[in-house]
């Protein structure tokens, strides 16, 4: 079994060295897939939502993965490739300021007007509620994340280990989601 996992993971970073665009993204589709489907269990959902997950499944692929591809090339040529406590401090920090609250109120748009399909005015409404409760939890957890990652991590590795912490912040977005549906009906 653990020459499947090897090779298998040797073709990964094969495909990620060759195709990295392409790999971040299947790789940020599939981990959100496993987050909604993880997400739908713990909520109480019985049957699986399968346009829900596909939905989920686009989110990550069109949008989280890509972005984040270009996100981190562009913070490396802005600050030139340190690693410095300085300069890892200067990005984690343009990264809160930026794409942390975007990343945030693009889901929050996208679920409750794509994947909940519910109005525009409902939509505003909760995101002016919850907004500020999400954006408060991602500062408090997301600036650890991106300091290891700025830090120790190699740049092609980056979006990978942040689809993977993504995975447990999505189950936590889904649930908070959820919840206020929940209330709302």
């Amino acid at each position: 079994m653990g020459s499947i996992a090897k090779k298998g993971l040797q073709q990964y970073l094969l495909q990620l060295q060759q195709h990295p665009l392409r790999t971040k993204a299947l790789t940020a589709g599939v981990l959100s897939a496993i987050s909604d489907i993880v997400s739908q269990r713990l909520s109480g959902i019985q049957k699986l939502q399968r346009k829900r997950l596909l939905l989920k499944v686009l989110f990550g692929f069109a949008y989280l993965g890509p972005f984040g591809h270009f996100y981190h090339i562009l913070l490396d040529k802005l600050f030139k490739g340190k690693k410095d406590n300085k300069t890892v401090a200067q990005k984690v920090v343009l990264e809160q300021l930026t794409s942390s609250p975007l990343n945030n109120l693009l889901f929050m748009l996208y679920y409750g007007l794509v994947i909940e399909e519910r109005p525009w005015v409902q939509v505003k409404s909760k995101i002016k509620k919850e907004y500020p409760t999400v954006q408060y939890a991602a500062w408090t957890f997301w600036p650890v994340v991106g300091w290891i990652n700025h830090r120790h991590v190699p740049l092609q590795f980056r979006v990978i280990l942040q689809s993977f912490v993504a995975f447990c912040w999505g189950i936590f977005l889904n649930l908070r989601a959820k919840t206020v549906a929940l209330t709302k009906d």
